[in-house]
């Protein structure tokens, strides 16, 4: 920016020059006075269109930063809470009862078989998630309008987010053993390089998830889905109007909830999961393939849990060998299926289509 202005004050000087030697020539004026009283007159005439200006051009920055966008992360206040345990080591332990006692009606045998019950431990252990260290000049700091400082670390904190969040919703995906797949009318596959045509998703097959968890067991309250965004509009056009009527009209936005539909409190985000054409759940960070098949994610409260720490913030201040303050983010985060049955989790895979 200080580059720039000096090149428009050398022009503007050169430019000035030139004219009033000029000038001086055809009038017979001393060519100093003409300079000085141009250069007078260049600081108090407005520039005219099209014309190379006398005078430097002040360049204005707004107050105001338009920022990226980021996928909303709400889904995992609907898991349950283990963050206690982050700071306590690098693995978590899930315990799971074993088999209840057999009940006998009538008992006439004595004495009864004493019999001990085998728990099962479940764990996962925690990952480290952390920004690259970002400088902000001290420049920055004290020339600009907005305040890009703050810009900073609130962007890389809502990227860092997102990362956990997507890195929980896959181990999420990695302990659904157990699938069911979509059977609406063909559409176009919507993940990254995917190729051809997939089953869209429609108000039939969150009905089948419905079915599955009924005979499960599972709990009516507190079940919930999420899909992408072109699964959400696919889902829309499947149901009637008195169906959608009914469905918006549930709708939570503030806890993140779009509506409810046969049990299920669904929530929808951008980008949820992906499938590879075997049947493996894919990390977002790896590339897209022709056969990825996008999914979608139903679980109950108690089916999964989450463990995420608190952000800490690194900071290096007017460090003197970058000559500016230095920022970096870390957290530590984890999560998978509650149950070793795995009851309660459910993913819904797009079938290819003809």
């Amino acid at each position: 920016m200080k580059g720039n202005k000096t090149i428009l004050l050398f022009t503007a000087l050169l430019f000035n020059m030139i004219v009033s030697g000029t000038v001086a020539a055809v009038t017979g004026f001393n060519p100093f006075a003409v300079f000085g009283v141009g250069s007078v007159l260049g600081t108090m005439v407005k520039p005219v269109a099209g014309a190379l200006p006398m005078a430097v051009q002040k360049e204005i920055w707004m107050n105001h930063i338009v920022e990226n966008l980021f996928a909303d992360n709400s889904f995992l206040s609907k898991a349950f809470d283990a963050d206690e345990f982050v700071n306590q080591g690098k693995t978590v332990h899930i315990p799971n009862a074993g088999a209840p006692s057999n009940v006998v009606k009538n008992r006439n045998t004595f004495p009864a078989e004493v019999k001990s019950r085998d728990d099962i431990d479940l764990t996962f252990d925690l990952d480290n998630y952390s920004t690259d260290p970002i400088k902000i000049n001290l420049a920055e700091s004290v020339e600009l309008s907005y305040n890009k400082r703050e810009s900073v670390l609130r962007q890389d904190k809502s990227k860092l987010a997102q990362e956990v969040s997507e890195g929980i919703l896959l181990e999420w995906f990695k302990g659904a053993t157990s699938n069911i797949k979509t059977t609406g009318d063909a559409v176009s596959a919507h993940t990254a390089s995917a190729t051809g045509n997939r089953k869209a998703f429609t108000r039939d097959v969150v009905q089948e998830a419905m079915t599955r968890f009924n005979l499960d067991d599972v709990p009516a309250e507190g079940r919930y889905m999420l899909i992408d965004a072109v699964m959400y509009g696919q889902l829309i056009n499947s149901l009637t109007d008195k169906e959608a009527t009914a469905f918006h009209a549930t709708a939570d936005i503030k806890n993140g909830i779009v509506g409810k539909l046969l049990t299920f409190n669904i929530m929808m985000r951008s980008r949820v999961g992906r499938y590879t054409g075997a049947g493996v759940a894919k990390a977002w960070e790896t590339g897209g393939a022709a056969t990825d098949n996008a999914a979608a994610l139903a679980w109950h409260t108690d089916s999964v849990c989450r463990a995420k720490g608190e952000v800490i913030m690194r900071e290096d201040e007017n460090s003197p060998t970058y000559y500016g303050d230095i920022y970096a983010f870390e957290v530590r985060a984890g999560g998978r299926a509650m149950r070793n049955d795995v009851k309660g989790l459910l993913a819904i895979i797009q079938d290819t289509a003809a």
